[in-house]
């Protein structure tokens, strides 16, 4: 792999609206607080070159997932079998479940899991299968979307259409095409099956990306994923259009953190097309992982940082890069973990962030970290816990998803 590494044309804004998310007013102030040249900075948000080390360090302090925004120092576009496929590790049957339904007509393939699961790495991957199949593909992340888009219903509906048609290379109709008597899904199917979808020859998959953003606004989510939905059945109902909405397959990958805030007897695209929970790497992931990165570690490594983090994707790859980059420890990432001195610090100021939205989640992960043996809590309470990634579930019994947070949130949540 290239020993430099940019940021993605299509991630651009990704990147600069994850500098202001985190609260950076300029490059400057960034630069300065990571302790980087601005130089290095400002190239790294322009998609220009930046050195492998310090791109996963930006991304890390961003909260960004490198993989998922980073394309080789060549012209093509990133794709996931090409470059950096070579750091991503198969979890069966996870991907040729997913290959299995991309190829039916209609269907609606749901990826979701907590942040840092690797979603949109697997999305890529079906993405590149479908392509091979000879279907289009177009990917649409809802990042894009300015907060003004998600403040009425049809602004949002027309972004949405005018967004699609821009990623096909089609002109906008919309100003003829849109009738303000009908309701705004009527207006978006009809615009999608009388001009985006007419007359295609071959399948389309269009990938929505960080949907979870949207769930975040109830008024729109509501009506937004009524129109998945309707989309879906329309392919399977038998009727003079089905011909048409066979030709569209759905990909759509969201976070499960928000469901913290949402009422679980609702959810939004409950019981609708294929879902795909991602599992934690197993040790033998793991160990192929560390092979593919070229980083030497026996069984003892491997058993030690799983003891810590389990098989989560991010924690595990995080760890396997430092120690291969920067010549990191493993005993120096084991003693220093759970501290803000630690490789892991902005991952778990992310989760205490997310807890102190929800005071009784907080109180009630409380309760589960300072007890040393599984404790019963709240179905509802559980649920929306382990939607967050904090913890694992048997049966009734819950326990923190790895020592990593029992120690970390024991220590800042104990004392409560």
């Amino acid at each position: 792999m290239s020993r430099s590494l940019r940021v993605d044309r299509k991630f651009i804004k990704t990147v600069k609206l994850a500098l202001k998310r985190h609260g950076f007013p300029n490059q400057e102030a960034f630069a300065k607080k990571i302790e980087m040249a601005r130089s290095t900075v400002v190239n790294f948000l322009n998609g220009k070159p930046v050195d492998f080390a310090n791109f996963v360090q930006i991304c890390d302090k961003l909260g960004l997932d490198w993989k998922d925004i980073a394309t080789e120092l060549s012209d093509e576009p990133y794709q996931p079998d090409s470059g950096d496929s070579s750091f991503y590790v198969d979890r069966p049957p996870t991907e040729s479940n997913c290959y299995q339904a991309i190829v039916k007509s209609g269907a609606l393939l749901r990826i979701k899991a907590p942040q840092q699961m690797g979603k949109t790495w697997l999305m890529r991957r079906v993405l590149s299968y479908a392509e091979k199949q000879g279907y289009e593909t177009v990917t649409l992340s809802f990042e894009l979307a300015d907060n003004t888009v998600f403040t009425d219903l049809e602004k949002f509906s027309q972004w949405f259409c005018a967004a699609v048609g821009q990623e096909l290379g089609l002109p906008n109709q919309l100003n003829s095409s849109w009738a303000d008597i009908l309701a705004c899904n009527y207006n978006t199917t009809n615009y999608f099956q009388t001009y985006l979808l007419a007359n295609r020859a071959s399948p389309l998959v269009l990938a929505l990306d960080n949907v979870d953003i949207v769930f975040e606004y109830r008024e729109i989510a509501i009506d937004f994923c009524r129109l998945l939905r309707n989309w879906h059945d329309q392919a399977n109902r038998g009727d003079r259009y089905s011909d048409i909405w066979q030709k569209l397959r759905l990909v759509i990958v969201h976070a499960t953190e928000v469901y913290g805030g949402l009422d679980i007897n609702s959810s939004p695209l409950a019981g609708v097309g294929v879902v795909v929970d991602l599992p934690e790497f197993n040790s033998e992931q793991v160990k192929d992982l560390a092979k593919r990165c070229e980083l030497t570690c026996n069984n003892s490594h491997i058993e030690k940082l799983m003891s810590l983090v389990g098989g989560h994707p991010y924690l595990v790859q995080l760890a396997i890069e430092r120690m291969k980059l920067q010549g990191v420890t493993l005993d120096r990432i084991l003693e220093t973990a759970h501290t803000e001195a630690g490789i892991y610090s902005n991952h778990l100021r992310e989760h205490l962030g997310n807890l102190e939205k929800y005071p009784e989640l907080g109180k009630a992960f409380r309760e589960v970290v300072v007890m040393d043996n599984p404790v019963e809590l709240n179905p509802v309470q559980a649920f929306k816990l382990h939607s967050m990634g904090l913890v694992n579930l048997a049966g009734n019994q819950v326990t923190p998803r790895c020592k990593l947070y029992r120690n970390y949130f024991r220590e800042r949540l104990g004392k409560k």
